[in-house]
């Protein structure tokens, strides 16, 4: 991707008061970004509200010095990095098919290797798991890593990290992505910073990624948000050990109105 596109892309994201939903829409009627602020007024309103239109031509502020870091982080070394846009042949087809697809997607990682929905097993449960709990999502995920099943995950305290743990014991010297960590921060950002080595091993053996801009905090809201690309980039989900009102159940929900199937350990 060229700075100029980069440019374009990270300029839609940030409009405020435009969501992906009216931005899908623009993409439809006119095209890759860059040509959106070649448009008059008049043909914007034919998809947005005035005010929005408005927004879509002023410059947001943040826009430039996100664009110098983005771009800088693209080139950074020794861990490979992308950004993937809606409609580019590398965004994962799966998310095409969930509520909200995002825009972009910020991968680090093994971005050379493919991402397969279709033999990707999510494992979500509790942060604060019983010791049990947190065994059983490392063998399992250890043993699915074995059977060559990507284990997706949130980089969470508890049940996420014993998930991302057993899946890179499992997938040990494969050629595939060994788990996917989704975070609710961007994706420079490691949350909780506890999982910092931890996100490094995975960046070597299967990738990060998140829908955010570079530098976004761990927003409480995020969180609940990411869950639904946690169920979209799998074929199926694992529950273990989730509370009432959790965002494992959360993530299980879309997974079962995605019409994917979801599991539970029992107990959990």
């Amino acid at each position: 991707m060229e700075r100029e596109e980069l440019g374009a892309w990270l300029r839609l994201s940030l409009t405020p008061g435009l969501g992906n939903t009216s931005a899908r829409r623009l993409l439809a009627a006119f095209g890759p970004p860059e040509t959106l602020y070649a448009q008059s007024p008049e043909a914007l309103q034919t998809i947005l509200t005035p005010a929005q239109v408005a927004a879509l031509l002023q410059v947001p502020e943040d826009w430039a010095p996100l664009l110098d870091s983005t771009w800088a982080w693209l080139q950074a070394e020794p861990t490979a990095r992308t950004v993937v846009t809606l409609g580019d042949p590398a965004y994962p087809q799966a998310l095409l098919n969930i509520e909200d697809p995002p825009l972009l997607l910020y991968l680090s990682g093994r971005i050379d290797l493919p991402l397969d929905s279709a033999r990707s097993l999510a494992i979500v449960g509790s942060r604060n798991p019983t010791p049990q709990g947190a065994l059983n999502a490392r063998q399992f995920a250890t043993a699915l890593a074995e059977q060559g099943l990507t284990i997706v995950s949130g980089l969470a305290l508890g049940i996420d990290g014993a998930a991302h743990e057993g899946a890179l014991a499992g997938a040990r010297g494969a050629e595939r992505l060994a788990t996917v960590a989704v975070v609710g921060t961007g994706a420079d950002r490691v949350y909780p910073k506890s999982h910092h080595a931890l996100a490094h091993r995975i960046s070597e053996h299967g990738l990060i990624v998140s829908e955010y801009p570079l530098g976004t905090p761990p927003l409480a809201a995020n969180f609940p948000r990411r869950n639904r690309l946690i169920a979209g980039l799998s074929n199926a989900t694992l529950v273990v050990e989730a509370a009432l009102q959790s965002g494992s159940l959360i993530t299980a929900r879309l997974a079962a109105e995605q019409g994917k199937e979801v599991f539970a350990i029992l107990g959990s």
